[in-house]
C-alpha cells in the first residue's frame, strides 16, 4: 500500500524519496553512464542500442528518446542525473527550466522569470489549484 506524503500535493514536485529512487534506478544509471566518453559515443552512435543495456520501463525509454524532461522526472529520474542527457545535447539548465515550465516559454522568458523572482505562488500551492507543471 502506498503511503501519501505531504509533498505529494505540491504541483511539479518530484521528491527523490525511496519510492521515487527505486522507480528511477535504471533510468538514473543510464544517465550516469554518460559520464564516460565511451558511453557517450555509444549513445551518440545508436541511442536505442545503448538504452538496451539498461532495463528501463517503456515509459522511461520513450522519455529519453523524446527528451521529455518532465516525463523523465515523473518516471523516477533525478534532475541532477537527467541533466546529463541535456548536457550531452548541449542544452543549458535554463533551456530545461523553460521546457519544464508547463507553459510554452522560451529560454529567455524563463531567465527573465527567474530574474524577476520566479513563478508566482498563486495557483501553484497545491494540485487542487494547479495551473502549471
Amino acid at each position: 500500500m502506498s503511503e501519501s506524503r505531504d509533498y505529494d500535493d505540491i504541483p511539479g514536485t518530484y521528491v527523490m524519496d525511496g519510492k521515487h529512487h527505486r522507480r528511477g534506478y535504471h533510468l538514473n544509471m543510464f544517465c550516469m553512464s554518460l559520464n564516460k566518453a565511451e558511453n557517450r559515443e555509444a549513445f551518440r552512435a545508436d541511442e536505442e542500442a545503448h538504452l538496451d543495456k539498461f532495463p528501463m520501463t517503456s515509459e522511461q525509454r520513450r522519455a529519453v528518446l523524446d527528451r521529455d524532461w518532465l516525463g523523465l522526472l515523473r518516471s523516477g529520474g533525478n534532475i541532477y542525473f537527467t541533466f546529463k542527457i541535456a548536457a550531452f545535447d548541449r542544452l543549458s539548465m535554463q533551456h530545461l527550466g523553460a521546457a519544464m515550465s508547463g507553459a510554452p516559454m522560451t529560454e529567455e522568458e524563463f531567465i527573465q522569470m527567474m530574474v524577476d523572482g520566479g513563478r508566482s505562488i498563486e495557483g501553484n500551492r497545491s494540485k487542487t489549484e494547479e495551473k502549471h507543471g
